[in-house]
């Protein structure tokens, strides 16, 4: 039978999942196969070049390029301090200096008689990449990094905003209707993934950043708290690297809209355990999704499972949630995919879908219109 193939979101109690931890530039990998890890170990370390800071010493010392050379109390690879003399000129038998003097603190990379620049690196950044989730080291990438496997229940989310984190999951919300807002949100929350409802207030976000909230986890989240919150629309097809303070996962979409049931129900059966969580949202080409990464203890991860089932697309009792109006944020079944094209409102044609909400409310829905959930 052929499926219909459809982007989709994983919610799923059981899925072994590898993670590369990779460096910008090469340095050195710090752990070995077969090492068990935990999300705030650093697994790979390097050191990325620093700043580069131009001094134009011909120009400030009022000498022609080729004589830049002449005049430098440094050479390439000396270091200097921010505010140290490194070029000087005299004239008048002496009587009048011309200094030249170093704006960072760092290393005397080049001096050019041809331009009479001279190039000042600063210090070498340091770049640590930690292992983000609690796992198995199953590869070593020479110089470059790792890769870590974990059996987790992971939950991936429509939208996000800020980066990696971890903390220990509370259910602050008792049902998957309810508002989180700032009033729910407790001191004894820091370093803590709080698990709202069906939306989270941009008072709520606010609160939590004061407190120390690792992450929140809601079902929705209203626009215009959203440019509340940023003080400024979103208007970019990719997030992560927002330093807020928080990280925000958002599983169903915009507005209020309850947190589905499963979905609420495997954070529910997590409470007290340690979460990798990451907002990062891609919504264009290369779609990446905001996630919850929950794994098993080393106990679990050792057990026999079945495993995941190859995705083959949907089909007939396919759980679905739809991503457009008129029915946007709406959880069904697929009861019909019909092969012929169908006439839209619009006028053109489309491959549709047969779908059977909560309650028995049908619709005819386009394809493109709907991902796929994971049972």
């Amino acid at each position: 039978m052929a499926h219909a193939y459809t982007p989709g979101l994983l919610v799923t109690e059981r899925l072994e999942l590898i993670k590369r931890r990779i460096l910008p530039l090469k340095g050195d990998v710090l752990v070995k196969v077969g090492d068990w890890v935990e999300p705030n170990v650093v697994v790979a370390r390097t050191n990325l070049p620093g700043q580069v800071e131009p001094i134009n010493v011909a120009n400030l010392l009022g000498v022609p390029p080729e004589d830049v050379p002449l005049c430098m109390l440094k050479e390439e690879g000396d270091k200097v301090e921010m505010g140290e003399v490194v070029g000087l000129s005299k004239s008048f038998f002496g009587l009048f200096k011309s200094e030249a003097k170093a704006k960072i603190e760092g290393t005397i990379e080049s001096i050019s008689h041809v331009t009479g620049q001279v190039l000042l690196r600063g210090h070498p950044v340091p770049v640590e990449v930690k292992a983000y989730v609690q796992g198995e080291i199953v590869e070593i990438f020479e110089k470059e990094g790792v890769s870590i496997k974990t059996l987790a229940t992971f939950i991936q989310g429509i939208f996000g905003i800020g980066g990696e984190t971890h903390g220990r999951i509370i259910m602050v919300s008792k049902k998957p209707s309810e508002i989180l807002d700032e009033n729910d949100i407790q001191a004894d929350h820091k370093g803590c993934v709080v698990v709202g409802g069906s939306r989270v207030t941009a008072a709520a976000l606010k609160k939590a950043i004061s407190v120390g909230v690792a992450a929140v986890v809601v079902g929705g989240f209203d626009d215009k708290d959203l440019r509340d919150f940023l003080g400024k629309d979103l208007g970019v097809a990719i997030t992560g690297s927002e330093n807020l303070g928080v990280t925000l996962v958002v599983t169903e979409g915009f507005g209020q809209i309850d947190m589905a049931q499963r979905t609420f129900d495997l954070l529910g059966k997590s409470e007290g355990r340690n979460a990798s969580v990451n907002g990062a949202t891609q919504i264009r080409a290369g779609v990446i999704r905001p996630e919850v990464v929950i794994p098993l203890e080393p106990s679990e991860q050792a057990m026999d499972y079945d495993g995941v089932k190859e995705r083959l697309g949907l089909d007939i009792g396919s759980p679905i949630r739809v991503i457009r109006d008129p029915y946007f944020g709406k959880l069904g079944k697929v009861t019909a995919l019909p092969p012929e094209l169908h006439m839209l409102e619009s006028e053109s044609k489309a491959r549709v879908l047969e779908v059977e909400f909560a309650g028995g409310e049908r619709a005819t829905i386009p394809r493109a219109n709907v991902e796929s959930l994971e049972e």
